[in-house]
């Protein structure tokens, strides 16, 4: 799943008995330590409010593309939000979701 400035990938975990877990990974690419440090936080952040939308066992790794560095806050919120409904859509049509 792909949007301008992220990719994301999902998985369902069989054992749910851990809480739902989110990676992020940031390369040089983004930019210099300043950028891909900031790029985390904002990431981090617009995550944290969206735990409560994962289901336990889930995996969700969110890659920053270069151009994220660059992105809005409000960019990169609505891009996560529209590769959490792609995600769950894509688990939904795998027949991983109950």
């Amino acid at each position: 799943m792909r949007t301008e400035h992220l990719m994301a990938h999902g998985l369902r975990d069989t054992d749910d008995t851990h809480a739902a877990r989110v990676g992020f990974i940031v390369s040089k690419a983004v930019g210099n330590a300043v950028v891909r440090n900031r790029t985390k936080r904002r990431l981090r952040e617009i995550m944290r409010a969206r735990l409560g939308e994962l289901r336990p066992g889930d995996l969700f790794v969110i890659r920053a593309l270069p151009h994220a560095g660059q992105a809005d806050f409000s960019v990169l919120s609505a891009e996560v939000d529209a590769l959490l409904v792609k995600a769950e859509k894509k688990l939904e049509r795998r027949g991983r979701r109950a």
